[in-house]
């Protein structure tokens, strides 16, 4: 019983933590500036980013059981997260120069 409930516990703050990295995602996202059709600023583009990573990292290590997972299962799983998002980075990069 006793591991039923620090495991429900453990899932229950993740699914907290992935909200509040939500709502930060959302804010950042929202305080870019009046213009709806305007792009995000930097700051506020790497911080959707960051708070991407940090709740994919979540998923995959809580919820898919990674971190019970292989060094190098992580490894790669996280190797393709920070290549995605680099990718999305470098995309803004160029659309912001262009």
């Amino acid at each position: 019983m006793s591991d039923m409930t620090h495991a429900t516990r453990r899932l229950l703050i993740t699914w907290a933590v992935l909200m509040g990295l939500t709502l930060v995602a959302m804010l950042s996202a929202r305080l870019g500036g009046d213009a709806r059709l305007a792009a995000l600023p930097l700051w506020s583009a790497g911080l959707l980013l960051a708070t991407t990573f940090f709740k994919v990292h979540r998923v995959l290590m809580v919820y898919l059981g990674l971190a019970d997972a292989s060094p190098a299962w992580r490894g790669a799983f996280v190797g393709l997260v920070l290549a995605t998002l680099a990718l999305v980075a470098s995309g803004y990069l160029v659309a912001q120069l262009a």
